[in-house]
């Protein structure tokens, strides 16, 4: 095992684990959006023919998994356990749309971090000799995350400037043991920071400091750098958060500034879209890893990716009692060579 380690937090891959095959679907804001053609499908509305927005959440997730598994060739027997969780009630949006499912599953709940989360450990389960092939999914909806976590659309409740909007989307990947890349090479495990935030409408706040602890230990526990990444991109801290986390990345020695990204931040057009701070939610680092980066990466525009999802773990419950947001930050690097 002390080969595997690299310091507290990190573990080395030391064999080829692969995305084999990735989907995502999102919602016509997002589908307007600048990444709208990397994205296997666009539904129609948010509701997508559902009597409920929760019940169209689950759907996506339904039919994002089976995208991936169409896409990768491997048949259902062959997928050895499925990762999910989303940001409703105890997962409920996963835990429904897989109960028919019929493969063993583990329900995750990382809030947006969700994505890099299920990645990182399905990376271990697979490097650990557990398993051969793993689906890593997750999904949001606005409609039911606002109803849940702030108000009911209903009430056309005023949004701050650092409010971010909940990406409608699904999405995943399969890695497996098997294929020509791009592969997970390290895997980051994040630690939770809490800084005292109690605004809800500005998670970025809340998950920055998460973030760039993460990315700096990261770094030093590989000796690697900045550089060493053509991308470094964090889950959805959207404007105000990436601009904090720069900064807090910047004071323990490391500029990430030449080559850092935020899902929340490609998702919509800040200009033409009033999404105000950005996107967040578990679908919006998902279906941007699953579309954008995968995409890219097999082009070759990018070759190495630090990819690192970011969560706020409130609930309406800590809300209502005046507790303060934790934040939590999952890393994991991804090449198209493996070394």
């Amino acid at each position: 095992m002390q080969g595997k380690r690299k310091g507290k937090q990190t573990v080395k891959i030391d064999i080829p684990i692969s995305i084999i095959s990735t989907a995502s679907i999102v919602g016509p804001k997002e589908g307007q959006g600048p990444l709208g053609t990397y994205y296997d499908m666009v539904i129609e509305d948010e509701m997508w023919g559902e009597k409920s927005w929760e019940k169209a959440e689950s759907k996506m997730l339904k039919e994002t998994f089976a995208k991936i598994v169409n896409k990768s060739g491997k048949s259902m027997d062959e997928i050895n356990y499925l990762l999910a969780g989303d940001l409703l009630n105890q997962c409920i949006a996963s835990n429904f749309a897989f109960r028919d499912a019929g493969i063993p599953i583990f329900g995750l709940y990382g809030a947006c971090s969700t994505m890099a989360e299920s990645a990182s450990i399905g990376t271990m389960l697979i490097n650990g000799g557990f398993a051969d092939n793993v689906v890593c999914i997750t999904s949001s909806h606005f409609c039911s995350a606002e109803k849940q976590f702030r108000f009911p659309l209903e009430l056309g409740s005023q949004r701050p400037p650092t409010a971010q909007w909940t990406v409608v989307g699904s999405g995943g990947i399969m890695l497996s043991n098997q294929g020509i890349g791009p592969y997970i090479t390290y895997v980051t495990t994040g630690k939770i920071i809490d800084m005292g935030i109690k605004d809800s409408n500005n998670m970025g706040a809340a998950m920055a400091p998460a973030a760039a602890d993460t990315i700096v230990t990261h770094f030093k526990d590989t000796g690697l750098s900045p550089s060493d990444y053509d991308l470094i991109i964090t889950g959805d801290l959207g404007s105000f958060g990436k601009e904090l986390c720069e900064e807090l990345v910047s004071k323990q020695g490391y500029d990430i500034k030449n080559n850092y990204a935020d899902c929340g931040m490609m998702v919509y057009d800040s200009e033409k879209q009033d999404t105000h701070s950005g996107g967040s939610g578990c679908g919006c680092s998902a279906v941007t890893l699953a579309g954008y980066l995968y995409q890219e990466m097999k082009k070759g525009r990018y070759n190495n990716v630090l990819f690192v999802g970011t969560g706020a773990l409130l609930s309406t419950t800590s809300a209502q009692q005046g507790e303060s947001i934790p934040g939590i930050a999952h890393g994991i690097a991804i090449q198209n060579k493996f070394e």
